[in-house]
């Protein structure tokens, strides 16, 4: 919980400098996840994954264009990255 804070206070102080790194790092890594999805097929799991990628990386560039509190923003972000990189990880080892 130590790191969170931190983290948070750091994102907080320098919002929107943040904000901007973070949906090219967000994008990036959603691109990467969505790539290595659909390398595995077109089957409903992977549409599904795909759908949900892309769903939680356009929820936090919303959350930045809509300039709603910090925090909402930070925890969105959170999420992104972590689903992103979860379903890169799975589809990776699930490839080869």
């Amino acid at each position: 919980m130590k790191l969170y804070n931190t983290l948070y206070k750091d994102f907080e102080d320098l919002y929107v400098g943040y904000s901007a790194v973070a949906i090219i790092l967000s994008t990036c890594l959603g691109a990467a996840a969505a790539m290595v999805i659909l390398m595995n097929g077109h089957d409903f799991i992977q549409m599904f994954q795909l759908f949900l990628v892309v769903a939680v990386c356009m929820t936090y560039m919303v959350t930045v264009l809509a300039q709603l509190k910090p925090k909402f923003v930070f925890n969105t972000l959170i999420l992104s990255l972590l689903l992103s990189a979860l379903l890169l990880v799975i589809n990776v080892f699930m490839r080869y």
